[in-house]
Protein backbone atom coordinates (compact mmCIF):
# COMPACT_ATOMS: atom_id res chain seq x y z
CA UNK A 1 0.00 0.00 0.00
CA UNK A 2 1.07 3.57 -0.64
CA UNK A 3 2.15 5.37 2.52
CA UNK A 4 0.23 8.31 3.93
CA UNK A 5 3.16 10.63 3.24
CA UNK A 6 3.20 9.65 -0.42
CA UNK A 7 -0.56 10.15 -0.72
CA UNK A 8 -0.44 13.58 0.94
CA UNK A 9 2.51 14.61 -1.23
CA UNK A 10 0.66 13.55 -4.35
CA UNK A 11 -2.44 15.51 -3.36
CA UNK A 12 -0.35 18.62 -2.73
CA UNK A 13 1.28 18.35 -6.15
CA UNK A 14 -1.92 17.48 -8.00
CA UNK A 15 -3.82 20.46 -6.59
CA UNK A 16 -1.01 23.01 -6.79
CA UNK A 17 -1.07 25.79 -9.44
CA UNK A 18 2.37 24.69 -10.69
CA UNK A 19 1.82 23.44 -14.28
CA UNK A 20 4.35 20.61 -13.84
CA UNK A 21 2.63 17.27 -14.49
CA UNK A 22 5.68 15.04 -14.52
CA UNK A 23 6.42 14.92 -10.80
CA UNK A 24 2.84 13.95 -9.91
CA UNK A 25 2.80 11.39 -12.74
CA UNK A 26 5.99 9.83 -11.39
CA UNK A 27 4.40 9.64 -7.95
CA UNK A 28 1.57 7.65 -9.54
CA UNK A 29 4.25 5.27 -10.84
CA UNK A 30 5.18 4.45 -7.24
CA UNK A 31 2.09 2.23 -7.17
CA UNK A 32 4.08 -0.26 -9.25
CA UNK A 33 7.63 0.98 -8.63
CA UNK A 34 7.86 2.02 -4.95
CA UNK A 35 11.60 2.74 -5.13
CA UNK A 36 11.49 4.71 -8.37
CA UNK A 37 14.22 7.32 -8.85
CA UNK A 38 12.10 10.19 -10.17
CA UNK A 39 15.09 12.46 -10.78
CA UNK A 40 16.33 10.18 -13.57
CA UNK A 41 13.12 10.71 -15.54
CA UNK A 42 12.91 14.42 -14.84
CA UNK A 43 16.44 14.68 -16.20
CA UNK A 44 15.33 12.75 -19.28
CA UNK A 45 12.50 15.21 -19.88
CA UNK A 46 14.97 18.07 -19.49
CA UNK A 47 17.24 16.44 -22.07
CA UNK A 48 14.33 16.06 -24.48
CA UNK A 49 13.39 19.68 -23.83
CA UNK A 50 16.92 20.93 -24.51
CA UNK A 51 17.15 19.16 -27.85
CA UNK A 52 13.56 19.97 -28.83
CA UNK A 53 14.24 23.62 -27.97
CA UNK A 54 16.95 23.76 -30.63
CA UNK A 55 14.58 22.30 -33.20
CA UNK A 56 11.73 24.66 -32.31
CA UNK A 57 13.97 27.74 -32.21
CA UNK A 58 15.17 27.12 -35.75
CA UNK A 59 11.79 26.06 -37.13
CA UNK A 60 10.84 27.98 -40.26
CA UNK A 61 9.79 25.60 -43.03
CA UNK A 62 6.21 24.39 -43.31
CA UNK A 63 5.39 20.78 -44.18
CA UNK A 64 4.09 20.19 -47.69
CA UNK A 65 0.67 19.11 -46.36
CA UNK A 66 0.31 22.15 -44.08
CA UNK A 67 -3.28 23.23 -43.35
CA UNK A 68 -4.14 26.17 -45.57
CA UNK A 69 -5.20 28.59 -42.84
CA UNK A 70 -2.81 27.61 -40.04
CA UNK A 71 -0.60 30.25 -38.43
CA UNK A 72 2.79 29.68 -40.13
CA UNK A 73 5.06 30.16 -37.11
CA UNK A 74 2.93 28.10 -34.73
CA UNK A 75 2.61 25.33 -37.28
CA UNK A 76 6.34 25.27 -37.95
CA UNK A 77 7.11 25.05 -34.23
CA UNK A 78 4.58 22.30 -33.58
CA UNK A 79 5.83 20.36 -36.61
CA UNK A 80 9.42 20.65 -35.40
CA UNK A 81 8.50 19.38 -31.94
CA UNK A 82 6.36 16.53 -33.29
CA UNK A 83 9.03 15.46 -35.78
CA UNK A 84 11.61 15.37 -33.01
CA UNK A 85 9.50 13.31 -30.58
CA UNK A 86 7.78 10.95 -33.02
CA UNK A 87 10.25 10.60 -35.91
CA UNK A 88 13.63 11.05 -34.24
CA UNK A 89 12.93 9.81 -30.71
CA UNK A 90 10.31 7.34 -32.02
CA UNK A 91 7.62 7.73 -29.40
CA UNK A 92 4.58 5.82 -30.62
CA UNK A 93 1.13 4.71 -29.55
CA UNK A 94 0.99 1.18 -28.18
CA UNK A 95 -1.86 -0.15 -30.29
CA UNK A 96 -0.89 -3.79 -29.95
CA UNK A 97 -0.87 -3.88 -26.12
CA UNK A 98 -3.12 -0.94 -25.29
CA UNK A 99 -4.27 -2.40 -21.93
CA UNK A 100 -0.74 -2.89 -20.57
CA UNK A 101 -0.57 -0.83 -17.33
CA UNK A 102 2.98 0.22 -18.22
CA UNK A 103 1.43 2.49 -20.86
CA UNK A 104 0.13 4.70 -18.05
CA UNK A 105 3.37 5.04 -16.09
CA UNK A 106 5.56 7.96 -17.14
CA UNK A 107 8.83 6.17 -16.32
CA UNK A 108 7.85 3.25 -18.57
CA UNK A 109 6.63 5.55 -21.34
CA UNK A 110 9.99 7.34 -21.33
CA UNK A 111 11.96 4.08 -21.18
CA UNK A 112 9.92 2.17 -23.76
CA UNK A 113 8.85 5.19 -25.86
CA UNK A 114 5.29 3.95 -26.12
CA UNK A 115 2.04 4.58 -24.33
CA UNK A 116 -1.63 5.49 -24.60
CA UNK A 117 -3.02 8.86 -25.76
CA UNK A 118 -2.92 10.59 -22.38
CA UNK A 119 0.55 9.42 -21.33
CA UNK A 120 2.09 10.35 -24.69
CA UNK A 121 0.25 13.68 -24.51
CA UNK A 122 1.77 14.25 -21.08
CA UNK A 123 5.27 13.73 -22.50
CA UNK A 124 4.44 16.13 -25.33
CA UNK A 125 3.08 18.78 -22.96
CA UNK A 126 6.04 18.53 -20.60
CA UNK A 127 8.58 18.82 -23.41
CA UNK A 128 6.62 21.68 -24.98
CA UNK A 129 6.57 23.49 -21.64
CA UNK A 130 10.33 23.19 -21.41
CA UNK A 131 10.78 24.82 -24.83
CA UNK A 132 8.27 27.61 -24.17
CA UNK A 133 5.62 26.33 -26.59
CA UNK A 134 2.12 26.69 -25.20
CA UNK A 135 0.03 23.54 -25.49
CA UNK A 136 -2.82 22.19 -23.39
CA UNK A 137 -4.69 18.95 -22.96
CA UNK A 138 -8.28 18.49 -24.11
CA UNK A 139 -10.66 16.18 -22.25
CA UNK A 140 -11.85 14.67 -25.51
CA UNK A 141 -14.11 11.65 -24.93
CA UNK A 142 -12.31 8.34 -25.27
CA UNK A 143 -9.11 9.73 -26.78
CA UNK A 144 -7.03 12.42 -25.07
CA UNK A 145 -5.85 15.18 -27.43
CA UNK A 146 -3.62 18.27 -27.27
CA UNK A 147 -4.39 21.77 -28.45
CA UNK A 148 -1.83 24.41 -29.39
CA UNK A 149 -3.57 27.80 -29.34
CA UNK A 150 -2.71 29.83 -32.42
CA UNK A 151 -3.73 33.33 -33.56
CA UNK A 152 -6.69 33.63 -35.94
CA UNK A 153 -5.96 35.66 -39.03
CA UNK A 154 -9.32 35.41 -40.80
CA UNK A 155 -12.86 34.35 -39.95
CA UNK A 156 -12.20 31.13 -41.86
CA UNK A 157 -8.96 30.49 -40.01
CA UNK A 158 -9.01 27.23 -38.05
CA UNK A 159 -6.75 28.88 -35.47
CA UNK A 160 -5.81 26.31 -32.84
CA UNK A 161 -3.90 23.20 -33.86
CA UNK A 162 -5.29 19.89 -32.56
CA UNK A 163 -2.59 17.26 -32.04
CA UNK A 164 -2.99 13.51 -31.62
CA UNK A 165 0.07 12.26 -29.72
CA UNK A 166 -1.04 8.63 -30.01
CA UNK A 167 -0.80 8.80 -33.81
CA UNK A 168 2.59 10.39 -34.23
CA UNK A 169 1.58 13.98 -33.56
CA UNK A 170 -0.97 14.02 -36.38
CA UNK A 171 -2.76 17.35 -36.84
CA UNK A 172 -6.51 16.78 -36.83
CA UNK A 173 -8.91 18.74 -38.99
CA UNK A 174 -12.37 19.65 -37.73
CA UNK A 175 -13.82 16.79 -39.78
CA UNK A 176 -11.34 14.34 -38.26
CA UNK A 177 -12.23 15.56 -34.77
CA UNK A 178 -15.93 15.15 -35.54
CA UNK A 179 -15.36 11.60 -36.77
CA UNK A 180 -13.28 10.73 -33.71
CA UNK A 181 -15.89 12.20 -31.37
CA UNK A 182 -18.72 10.26 -33.00
CA UNK A 183 -16.69 7.07 -32.79
CA UNK A 184 -16.22 7.45 -29.03
CA UNK A 185 -19.34 9.33 -27.92
CA UNK A 186 -22.03 8.49 -30.48
CA UNK A 187 -23.49 9.96 -33.64
CA UNK A 188 -25.43 12.74 -31.87
CA UNK A 189 -22.43 14.19 -30.03
CA UNK A 190 -21.51 17.85 -30.31
CA UNK A 191 -18.76 18.08 -32.93
CA UNK A 192 -17.34 21.55 -32.28
CA UNK A 193 -13.84 20.89 -30.90
CA UNK A 194 -13.51 24.52 -29.87
CA UNK A 195 -16.16 23.98 -27.21
CA UNK A 196 -14.02 21.50 -25.32
CA UNK A 197 -12.36 23.32 -22.44
CA UNK A 198 -8.72 22.63 -21.72
CA UNK A 199 -8.03 19.84 -19.25
CA UNK A 200 -6.82 21.08 -15.89
CA UNK A 201 -3.92 19.48 -14.07
CA UNK A 202 -6.18 17.57 -11.61
CA UNK A 203 -8.42 16.44 -14.48
CA UNK A 204 -5.47 15.02 -16.40
CA UNK A 205 -4.18 13.14 -13.36
CA UNK A 206 -7.66 11.82 -12.54
CA UNK A 207 -8.08 10.58 -16.09
CA UNK A 208 -4.72 8.79 -15.92
CA UNK A 209 -5.72 7.18 -12.63
CA UNK A 210 -9.12 6.07 -13.91
CA UNK A 211 -7.43 4.39 -16.88
CA UNK A 212 -5.13 2.56 -14.48
CA UNK A 213 -7.95 1.53 -12.16
CA UNK A 214 -9.95 0.02 -15.03
CA UNK A 215 -6.88 -1.87 -16.20
CA UNK A 216 -6.04 -3.26 -12.78
CA UNK A 217 -9.63 -4.30 -12.04
CA UNK A 218 -9.74 -6.19 -15.35
CA UNK A 219 -6.50 -7.91 -14.32
CA UNK A 220 -7.87 -8.70 -10.83
CA UNK A 221 -4.90 -6.76 -9.46
CA UNK A 222 -6.89 -5.45 -6.51
CA UNK A 223 -4.03 -4.10 -4.32
CA UNK A 224 -2.86 -1.81 -7.14
CA UNK A 225 -6.43 -0.80 -7.95
CA UNK A 226 -6.96 0.15 -4.30
CA UNK A 227 -3.81 2.29 -4.35
CA UNK A 228 -5.22 4.06 -7.39
CA UNK A 229 -8.44 4.82 -5.51
CA UNK A 230 -6.39 6.24 -2.65
CA UNK A 231 -4.84 8.75 -5.04
CA UNK A 232 -8.20 9.54 -6.61
CA UNK A 233 -9.62 10.27 -3.16
CA UNK A 234 -6.57 12.38 -2.36
CA UNK A 235 -7.50 14.65 -5.28
CA UNK A 236 -11.21 14.60 -4.47
CA UNK A 237 -11.93 13.48 -0.88
CA UNK A 238 -15.68 13.86 -1.46
CA UNK A 239 -15.73 11.37 -4.34
CA UNK A 240 -18.22 8.86 -2.96
CA UNK A 241 -17.90 6.64 -6.02
CA UNK A 242 -14.22 6.14 -5.24
CA UNK A 243 -15.06 5.57 -1.57
CA UNK A 244 -17.44 2.80 -2.66
CA UNK A 245 -14.84 1.29 -4.98
CA UNK A 246 -12.15 1.37 -2.31
CA UNK A 247 -14.50 -0.51 -0.01
CA UNK A 248 -15.37 -3.10 -2.66
CA UNK A 249 -11.70 -3.61 -3.46
CA UNK A 250 -10.93 -4.10 0.24
CA UNK A 251 -13.78 -6.63 0.36
CA UNK A 252 -12.22 -8.61 -2.51
CA UNK A 253 -8.92 -8.52 -0.63
CA UNK A 254 -10.54 -9.87 2.58
CA UNK A 255 -9.66 -6.64 4.36
CA UNK A 256 -12.97 -6.69 6.18
CA UNK A 257 -12.46 -3.82 8.63
CA UNK A 258 -11.55 -1.33 5.91
CA UNK A 259 -14.24 -2.63 3.59
CA UNK A 260 -16.90 -2.18 6.28
CA UNK A 261 -15.66 1.33 7.09
CA UNK A 262 -15.78 2.50 3.47
CA UNK A 263 -19.03 0.82 2.45
CA UNK A 264 -20.87 2.09 5.52
CA UNK A 265 -19.55 5.59 4.85
CA UNK A 266 -20.64 5.33 1.22
CA UNK A 267 -24.19 4.36 2.16
CA UNK A 268 -24.35 7.24 4.65
CA UNK A 269 -23.06 9.80 2.14
CA UNK A 270 -24.83 8.64 -1.02
CA UNK A 271 -27.80 10.93 -1.75
CA UNK A 272 -31.17 9.30 -1.21
CA UNK A 273 -32.51 7.85 -4.46
CA UNK A 274 -29.25 8.49 -6.31
CA UNK A 275 -27.53 5.90 -8.46
CA UNK A 276 -28.49 2.30 -9.05
CA UNK A 277 -30.90 1.04 -6.38
CA UNK A 278 -29.95 -2.56 -7.07
CA UNK A 279 -26.31 -1.68 -6.55
CA UNK A 280 -27.01 0.05 -3.24
CA UNK A 281 -29.08 -2.94 -2.10
CA UNK A 282 -26.16 -5.20 -2.96
CA UNK A 283 -23.80 -3.01 -0.96
CA UNK A 284 -26.21 -3.21 2.01
CA UNK A 285 -25.91 -7.00 1.75
CA UNK A 286 -22.12 -6.70 1.71
CA UNK A 287 -22.28 -4.51 4.82
CA UNK A 288 -24.43 -7.06 6.66
CA UNK A 289 -22.01 -9.84 5.74
CA UNK A 290 -19.03 -7.72 6.76
CA UNK A 291 -20.55 -6.90 10.14
CA UNK A 292 -20.91 -10.60 10.87
CA UNK A 293 -17.37 -11.35 9.76
CA UNK A 294 -15.84 -8.47 11.67
CA UNK A 295 -17.80 -9.48 14.80
CA UNK A 296 -16.46 -13.02 14.48
CA UNK A 297 -12.89 -11.68 14.42
CA UNK A 298 -13.27 -9.74 17.65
Amino acid sequence: MLGEQCIRGFASLALSPDPDLAVAALMIARIEYPHLDASRYLDRLDELGDEAGRRVASASRLPLDAPRFADPLTLAQVTALSDYLFLEERFTGNQRHYEDPRNSYLNEVLDRRTGIPISLALVYMEVARRVGLRVEGINFPGHFLIRCPAPRRTLDDGGDLIIDAFHGGALLSEDACRELLQRHAGEDSDHDIRRFAHATKPQILVRMLLNLKRTYVKMYSFPQARDVTELLLAINPSGIGELRDRGLLAYHMNDFHRALRDLQAYLELAPSGAGDKDEQAQIWEHVKTLKRRVASLN
